[in-house]
Order: C-alpha cells, then structure tokens, then sequence
C-alpha cells in the first residue's frame, strides 16, 4: 500500500525510514522515476491512466464541468444542443458546441477540429454507436487518455496522467485540488489556457472550475476561497523526461527490439524497468562536461573539438548504470556510445597477455619478455616495424611490467608467439569483435570497436573470465501491472578465473605503477585494475577500469578523425577519475581463487628470489608452473643459487 515515508540521509545513504506516525519502517519499496517513454509516429505522447487509479476528485471534476449528464444520456445531450444552437443562432457563427464527453472522443479519435455542420452530424452519430459498443467506464477512461492538454515542441501531450507531469512534475494522484482544476480547466483550450504562456487566463479558467466544484459540493465554500488565492505551481520549464536519456534509452530500445516489434513498444503501454542509475548517470555527464573544455584549453585546440563517451556498468551482473553518448548528454542523434567504433589501441593487450597466460608453462607473470626493434615481412606488403610510443627500448622487461607499462615491441612479440589467431579468439571469447582475417597489427590494437563492445569485454575481465551480457532492462510489465519479461542474469564462463586473475594483477599494476599511476594516486587502496589506450598519430583516448563493484569505459576524439594531441592516460584517464571519485566504490577483493601460488620472484631474472633480493616482488603463478631455479642475488632455502659454477660457489656453500 502506498504511505508517505520520513527518510533521513547521511552522507548520500539512507540512514533511517519512518511513517507518517514516525514508527520506523524496515522495508519500503520506491516506485523508480520514469526517464522516458516511447511513442507512436504521430509524435502523442502519455502516460496510460486506468479509471480506478484516477484520483476520484478529477474525474468528478471533470464530468461535473464538461459533462454533468455523462452517465444519463447515450453519447448526446440533446439539450445541451439546443442550447448551443441558440447561442450560436445570436452570435451568426459557430462558438458552442453542446459536445458530451463522449462527442469529445469521438471527435479526438476520428475526426478533425473544423466546425461545420456536416463534421457535427458524424460526431453525433459516432457517438451514439461508442455508446452502443463501449461501457460508460471505457469510454471515460479512454477520454482521460486521449484528450489534448498542450504541446512540447512537435510533442503532442495527450492525457492528464502525462499533462500532470509535463505541467507539474509529479504524478496525477499527488496534485492537490487546485491543480487538477488547472487540467481540467485547460480541456476548454490548452492553447489559449497554457499556464506556462498565459497564466492570467489561466488563473481564470482554474477558479471557474473550482467555482464549479463548490457548487457540486465537491469542496468546500472555505476551500474554494483559500484554493483561489493559490499561485498555479506549474514548473518554469517542461516536466517531461522525454530527452533526458537519449543515449541510454537508444540501448533500452534496441534490446527491447530483440523481443518486441516496434508496433508493441508504441502501442500496449508497456512498463519497462531500467538498470539506470540516476547518480551514475549524472557524475559521467559531469565528468565529460567538465574535463573536455580544459583538455581543448591544455591542448590549445577550438571550443567542442573533443567528443566523449562513458559507459558505467555493475561487473558482475553486467547492469548498464549509466551511458553517455555525446558531449551534449540531450542529442539525440549520433550515439558514440554504441555506434562509434574505433581502433582500441592498447585496450587489446589484455587479451593478448590472457592467450599467452592461459599456457602457464610457457608463460608466467614473471616471464621475461624482449622490447627491441623488430621488422615483419609481409608477402604483397611493405614489411612492418612495429615501434614503442616513446621509440625507447629496455632490453628484457617481465610480462607483468611490459602490460602495466603498455609497452608495444613485448606484446607484439608474445601475441605472434601465441598465434594471431589465437589472440583473436581469445578477443572474442571475452566479448570482442576482432577482424575475420585478423594480421599482427591486431597486437597493437588495429581492430574497431564501439565503447560497448570494450565494455563487453573488460566486463568479462572484471568479473573473473565470467562473461555477462550487458544489459539495460530489468523487467517488463504489461499495462496492468503484469510482468511479461524478466531479464534473468545468464553467465557463460569465457575463461578460466586463474589466467584471468593474472591479467588482472598485471592490471592492477597499470594503476598502481604503470600508464595509469595518477589514478592510484588520487584513489588508493581500492586495488583499481585498468587499461589506456591510445591509437595512431594520438586519434584517439582510451580508458578502461573496474573496482570491485564499478566498471567504466571512456573515450576521447574527434568525429573528423583529426589527432587529439592526447594519450589515453591525458585525455580518457581524467573524465574516468572524476568519475569513479564521485561513484560508491568497493575495493577490489585480494583473494586469489583456486589453484594460484605466490611466488617471489626477481624482476630482473625472472627467477625465484628471497625477500633479501634487492627489487624482489610477489607475484602470482598458477600452481606448479612457478619457475623452479633461484636468482643469484640471494640464497635460496636450499643455500643454492643460480650461478655460473666455480670454486667460490663451493667455498660459499
């Protein structure tokens, strides 16, 4: 049952709920807000109303000011006729009507607005055969459905379930009598009555009515005076949500797609539940409209050069909580978020190092890798000489090292080794789109894809090597209430956890030492995991990252294809920082799951070592693939090193 509820917050949490009396309340469900809705071609848009979830008082009020014999007559009211006609014979023209309520609808569904006798007879006579076919119940319901109340640009607002809302900014069963005089006011002329463009008439056309229902005795003499000296309480601006979430609801409505056709979307007044997050959504739009402005300054490049999209998901379910398509969170034209697919640059390089990891025996996180210049020959093509973005080289650098660092020439390497294919399928597995013929460019990066899609596949990474589609809805029901769908969480496993962990803790090092390091600066002790990018000639700005219980993805360019001047760490990396600073975070969990030993392990060897070997890490292999020799710079358990055999060895032993 609905109640008013008391709720005190502590810093942005519900800290207690309490009822009207101020008894406290363990359990209460909130009615989520609505962010949009879909509608025909026509461009009418409503929020459905069912006759017994009206407010009494409205539908009292309205038969009692446009109909009062509504439920006597059947569909005409012959006096009220012949009182029309005598005004209209005084008056030379026509100016009154004499309409029913049920005239009224049957002129709104069938007929035009032209006021000539021959449009009136057919009104009279559709009428009648309404009343033969319908009940006076569905013929009232489908009238406070349907009726005009005012236009939002070429936005048609029929109905006063959505007229309350788009006028008031709240439901029809919250407004208070003086406002529902307003609406009923307005069925006289929602133009010429429109409280936003002329609120003098529209006062007056409101006290008319609440005149009207004092004389019905539907308030008080009292009431009627103090209900007068009301102001209006309409919003400055639209209360519709109709554009508030253009991009979000392009995914809502293309994965409502795959079940229903679009003459269902618009027509049966479904209920969609969403897995918006209201705040998420806000704190991306923020970040974007903050960050890109002063990355054009830095980067002395023309006002709205930069484009951006955001993408926030829950890792484990794979819930899309927020969604940000362009700079200008309102367009509702070109979604980056779901159509703009873009080299990912470095973003592959997880799945590069998880092929390679998913052979422990071959490769570990302490597996030194070679960064010097390497040249491919390429039959029918100029050979290839991939480089490192800082042209540098570092001789051997241990795999986790070579990912935190993004360094190139390693992970080129590593992914021929593995086979190109190999790390395409790997790509896929995780939720990526690679190339049907993929070539080693695929190493660096050289395959399109939307933020999305990244999201898809990072999604998988966050959750374990457990892929999750995304997904924006919740739940379906039908227009009474009666659930149709219900989008159940459906796992398929991509990749076994101990691989993936060791990507992940490679990851982790991305933030906490390597291309991303600024980001474990500023949110410490959340174990972040995360990934930039960055494409060729700077077009393009990637980052992707989880903490236990948030997923984001953030792009920078430019819709020419111009260079950014920016990396991924520059330019993607801030918008995903302001972000996650502003979203409930929970650290990432240490654990490791089954079958994973932690080895220490010399960086410059890759060997194992004592804590007494200077620059020593711990690092994560999968059981019984750890390497099995020791470093020579310090003693074993054993007292045995690995050391080029001599008599001193044996003095030293």
């Amino acid at each position: 049952p609905e109640q008013l509820l008391r709720i005190r917050f502590s810093r942005n949490q519900i800290a207690g709920l309490w009822d009207a009396t101020r008894k406290p309340v363990d359990l209460a469900r909130l009615e989520p807000p609505v962010i949009g809705s879909f509608y025909p071609d026509k461009q009418e848009d409503r929020v459905l109303l069912r006759l017994q979830d009206t407010p009494p008082l409205l539908v009292q009020t309205l038969i009692a000011v446009e109909d009062q014999s509504f439920f006597e007559h059947h569909g005409v009211n012959p006096w009220a006729i012949m009182r029309a006609m005598v005004i209209n014979l005084y008056s030379g023209h026509l100016t009154q009507g004499g309409s029913t309520i049920t005239q009224q609808l049957a002129k709104n569904f069938f007929l035009s607005n032209e006021r000539t006798i021959s449009r009136k007879l057919t009104e009279l006579i559709m009428a009648i055969e309404l009343e033969l076919h319908y009940s006076k119940e569905q013929i009232l319901e489908a009238y406070l459905n349907e009726i005009w109340l005012g236009q939002d640009g070429n936005r048609a607002i029929h109905g006063f379930g959505l007229a309350s809302e788009f006028y008031f900014g709240r439901p029809l069963k919250e407004l208070p009598p003086e406002q529902i005089a307003l609406l009923v006011g307005m069925v006289k002329g929602a133009s010429y009555y429109n409280p936003r463009r002329h609120p003098e008439r529209a006062i007056e056309r409101r006290n008319v009515v609440l005149a009207v229902m004092a004389e019905q005795g539907l308030i008080s003499q009292e009431q009627r005076e103090t209900l007068r000296q009301q102001e209006l309480g309409v919003n400055h601006t639209a209360g519709s949500v109709q554009g508030m979430n253009p991009a979000f609801i392009q995914l809502v409505r293309r994965q409502l797609k795959q079940e229903y056709d679009e003459q269902a979307l618009r027509t049966l007044g479904l209920r969609i539940y969403t897995t918006l997050d209201p705040e998420a959504q806000m704190q991306a739009e923020q970040a974007v409209a903050k960050q890109l402005p002063q990355l054009e300054k830095a980067r002395k490049l023309a006002d709205a050069t930069l484009q951006a999209a955001v993408i926030v998901t829950e890792p484990v379910s794979g819930e899309v909580l927020a969604l940000v398509g362009d700079r200008e969170p309102r367009f509702e034209g070109f979604n980056r978020a779901l159509d703009a697919r873009r080299p990912i640059g470095s973003l592959v390089k997880p799945a590069i190092y998880l092929a390679a990891l998913e052979q422990p025996h071959r490769y570990g996180l302490g597996t030194l890798l070679e960064d010097s210049p390497l040249t491919l020959e390429q039959a029918g093509s100029p050979p290839w000489s991939p480089e490192n973005y800082d042209r540098e080289y570092r001789g051997l650098v241990p795999l986790y090292q070579a990912l935190a660092h993004s360094i190139n020439l390693p992970a080129v390497r590593v992914g021929l080794d593995v086979g190109v294919d190999h790390v395409a399928a790997t790509l896929r597995r995780l939720g990526g789109e690679p190339p049907q013929k993929p070539t080693p460019a695929l190493m660096l990066g050289a395959v399109d894809m939307a933020p999305i899609e990244v999201a898809q596949m990072y999604q998988t990474l966050a959750a374990g090597g457990f892929r999750t589609p995304l997904r924006a809805i919740r739940g379906v029901l039908d227009a009474d209430g009666r659930p149709l769908a219900r989008y159940t969480l459906t796992v398929q496993q991509a990749a076994q956890p101990a691989p993936v962990f060791l990507v992940t803790h490679a990851m982790q090092g991305t933030v906490r030492e390597g291309t991303a390091a600024s980001l474990g600066k500023v949110l410490p002790g959340l174990q972040l995991a995360g990934k930039t990018g960055t494409t060729n000639d700077l077009r393009d700005s990637w980052f992707a990252g989880f903490s236990a219980n948030r997923l984001a993805v953030v792009w920078v360019g430019r819709d020419d294809n111009q260079p950014t001047k920016l990396t991924g760490a520059s330019g993607a990396l801030p918008i995903f920082t302001q972000l996650m600073r502003a979203l409930p975070q929970q650290p990432r969990p240490t654990e490791a799951p089954d079958g994973i030993e932690w080895v220490g392990i010399d960086p410059s060897t890759g060997l194992r070592a004592t804590p007494e070997c200077p620059g020593m890490v711990e690092l994560p292999y999968i059981e019984g693939t750890a390497p099995v020799e020791w470093s020579g710079c310090g003693q074993s358990p054993f007292g045995q090193g690995v050391f080029e055999e001599s008599p001193l060895n044996w003095i030293n032993n």
